[in-house]
């Protein structure tokens, strides 16, 4: 097929599919509502709800189940009732169980919901139903806050990263806790003399396994989804609040060790962030000297594909707001925006290693609740020794609501050389890439799209370098079908963005039925069908790989879910590739197609346990051999102090000679220990013969006041195939925020 024949029938699919779902985009008419009174009466956060001002609260009740049915009121009471003032907005919530052994995983902030039973609410301030603030608090306490974007149609617009002040307390007392929270208007954004919010509270009862939300949700989606919220509205327009302003500045002594070649270094770096608030809609981000060596480290995976994997980005600096720049493109095929770029770079051996940011600052935000705009723009150092250049990298997005809850939005990505380095070829001195992007959304998620065509430019390349996707998701109770396809240009390129491949035409079909039994033990089961293939352009549209696959998947009222699949893949090999990546291995021929199958099956156990675990035992043929596969992680918990959990993957790769056969490993011990509130220590181990490394990091946290923590880190890492040092490294480090 000529490429612009592709282009053609991208450019129609996208118009045709403006119009035709637009015809189910109506909201909820029964939409659910509370009115909040405004108070002058202080309120003691207590968790007693105890103040006669609550009194006068209109009350949320009669919650919906989403599990393990959405038919049905909650079996046992939740109630919430708001109040707000001129500076903060306060949560009352009661929630009734079935004893007094309430779980709660970890004292740690940022729990998960699944592990812990917790009251959250989220509050969708601009009503487009594209981006909410959500914030929780556990029987024990904890609180949690999270960003939700991509309208909260799926997990990966959940983001648990994000940080702000606000307080929250709880008390138990029998079969009952209640929460209070006060969280300040300053810290989410909103329209100024805004009088309605969209609303949404859900609760995770784990004595009773039972899920509940306020605003009704369907049982295939999930309790995030912006769809499916109801409103509140506040007695007085909102006024415009005070515009905050916070400096975070930090102070780090570290004394680390290079085995390979360099003395034990010691030094003593200062750096710091500014947070301005600008309007009621948009954020100032500064850094300066930025260091992210409390930052969690990243999970080892073993990686038997031809291809790169992208990890999750869990830098402060990037996260807010994040969705406007990393949501453009495909989000496995050609993101243009990849921000775990920024801070490493390769050396001039191909290595990859840290690149030091020099400052950065980023503007992103609402302008109204039609407009979001974002820009960035990050200076790292030059590195000589490693013929690293000093690089500016920048970005501006620019995103409009369109047909009620679509979105349409344009980008620019720019990674330009500053100074004249004879190590840069010419090719390398910039990269740019301009991309718009049509996000389809019904108001109720029945249908969901995604059309783009992206474009890069180089020094003296301009010529084709396209990329463009289409993609279309119908969505009901019962059935589930997506659509997609992809073209990446073979000289496509983004330098910021994660472009596992280019010069492929990828194209496929999922179908999906759920089936929800009334009786039994099993509460819900679903099968799948999926069929995608690639085709390489510079093989003259070659097919280079094909996937099939069947699933069938069962989740049970005491919420465990066992699934089976089996699969076929063809892969062409049109480079030499081995797969285990042993040391001085023959890689397996190019210009060979391979045909294998593989059958697995999967069990994870209810998570809020204080013994659970997960496991996937997989066995079949691997190219010209076989592979059998066995996976798995499992946690205890001591409540609510200790938690310790083990992860392994192992895979048995049997190739026929001369290629490499191989045991590849990785083992992960983790303890974490949460002493009370403030006090934190956790460890990791990690250990994968493929990597040749066994890591380990241990962290010492004490949150000292609000957002502001001293951290004791060490890291060490070793060779595993001749055992000796690495690395190793010891932070201490000190963080404060300050409010003006």
């Amino acid at each position: 097929m000529k490429i612009n024949k592709i282009l053609k029938t991208l450019l129609f699919l996208t118009i045709l599919f403006h119009l035709i779902p637009q015809l189910n985009f109506a909201q909820q008419s029964d939409k659910r509502s509370i009115f909040v009174k405004k108070i002058t009466d202080p309120i003691q956060l207590d968790g007693k709800l105890n103040e006669s001002i609550w009194s006068q609260a209109e009350t949320a009740t009669d919650f919906w189940q989403t599990f393990p049915t959405d038919s049905l009121r909650s079996t046992n009471e939740t109630t919430l009732k708001l109040l707000y003032d001129d500076t903060h907005i306060y949560i009352g919530a009661y929630a009734k169980g079935i004893g007094p052994d309430f779980v709660v995983s970890s004292l740690k902030r940022d729990f998960s919901a699944r592990s812990n039973d917790n009251v959250t609410v989220l509050f969708d301030t601009f009503r487009d139903g594209q981006n909410a603030f959500l914030f929780g608090v556990s029987a024990y306490g904890v609180q949690r806050e999270a960003l939700i974007s991509e309208r909260g149609v799926a997990v990966r617009g959940f983001n648990l990263t994000w940080d702000i002040k606000w307080k929250a307390t709880s008390t138990r007392e029998g079969e009952a806790f209640t929460i209070e929270m006060a969280i300040p208007l300053n810290s989410i954004k909103y329209p100024e003399g805004s009088q309605k919010w969209g609303f949404q509270s859900y609760r995770y009862d784990m004595q009773s396994n039972e899920r509940s939300t306020w605003s009704p949700v369907p049982q295939n989606q999930i309790p995030i989804n912006l769809g499916f919220v109801g409103e509140l509205v506040f007695e007085e327009p909102l006024k415009r609040g005070k515009t905050p302003v916070y400096i975070i500045p930090y102070t780090n002594i570290l004394a680390s060790s290079d085995f390979s070649d360099s003395p034990t270094n010691k030094s003593l770096s200062v750096g710091g962030d500014m947070k301005i608030a600008v309007g009621n809609g948009l954020n100032l981000d500064v850094t300066l000297n930025p260091d992210f060596s409390n930052v969690e480290v990243d999970n080892l995976i073993t990686n038997l594909t031809r291809f790169e994997i992208s990890l999750p980005e869990k830098r402060q600096f990037f996260i807010d707001n994040g969705d406007l720049f990393r949501n453009f493109g495909g989000s496995r095929e050609a993101v243009p925006f990849f921000s775990r770029r920024i801070g490493i770079a390769r050396d001039a051996e191909g290595n990859t290693i840290q690149n030091n940011i020099l400052a950065g600052v980023r503007l992103s935000g609402k302008l109204d609740e039609n407009w979001r705009l974002g820009v960035l723009s990050i200076q790292n150092q030059e590195d000589l020794s490693n013929s690293i250049a000093s690089n500016n990298n920048a970005m501006f997005a620019l995103q409009r609501k369109v047909f009620n809850q679509s979105q349409i939005g344009a980008f620019f990505v720019n990674r330009e050389t500053f100074g004249d380095y004879e190590f840069i070829e010419e090719k390398d001195r910039y990269n740019r890439v301009i991309g718009l992007d049509y996000n389809l959304n019904s108001a109720n998620n029945k249908w969901i799209g995604k059309f783009y065509t992206h474009k890069s430019f180089q020094s003296d390349d301009s010529e084709g370098n396209l990329s463009a996707g289409a993609s279309l998701i119908y969505n009901t109770r019962i059935w589930r079908f997506t659509s997609k396809w992809v073209y990446v240009d073979q000289d496509f390129r983004s330098d910021l963005g994660f472009i596992p491949r280019t010069g492929i035409i990828k194209t496929g079909v999922t179908g999906s039925r759920f089936f929800y039994p009334k009786k039994g033990k099993i509460n819900s089961h679903s099968i799948r069908l999926l069929n995608f293939t690639w085709q390489q352009k510079n093989l003259d549209y070659k097919k280079t790989d094909h996937l099939k696959r069947f699933e069938y998947a069962m989740e049970f009222k005491k919420l465990d879910r066992l699934e089976f699949s089996v699969g076929n893949q063809y892969v062409y090999l049109s480079n030499p590739f081995d797969p285990t990546r042993s040391e001085n291995g023959i890689p397996l021929p190019s210009e060979i197609g391979y045909d294998f199958n593989e059958w697995s099956v999967e069990y994870q156990s209810n998570v809020a346990r204080l013994f659970s675990f997960s496991t996937e035992l997989s066995y079949g043929t691997f190219y010209n051999g076989t592979r059998f596969s066995y996976q798995g992680n499992t946690q205890f918990r001591i409540q609510p102090k200790v938690v310790m959990s083990l992860l392994w993957d192992y895979n048995q790769v049997r190739l026929p000679d001369p290629y490499p056969s191989a045991n590849i490993i990785l083992v992960s011990p983790k303890i974490q220990l949460t002493l009370n509130k403030k006090l934190f220590w956790s460890t990791l181990i990690q250990y994968s013969n493929q990597s040749d490394n066994l890591g380990i990091n241990s962290r010492l946290q004490w949150r000292f006041a609000p957002l502001s923590d001293l951290y004791l880190v060490y890291n060490d890492n070793y060779y595993t195939r001749e055992f000796g040092p690495v690395f190793r490294s010891i932070n201490l480090k000190l963080t404060y925020w300050l409010g003006l």
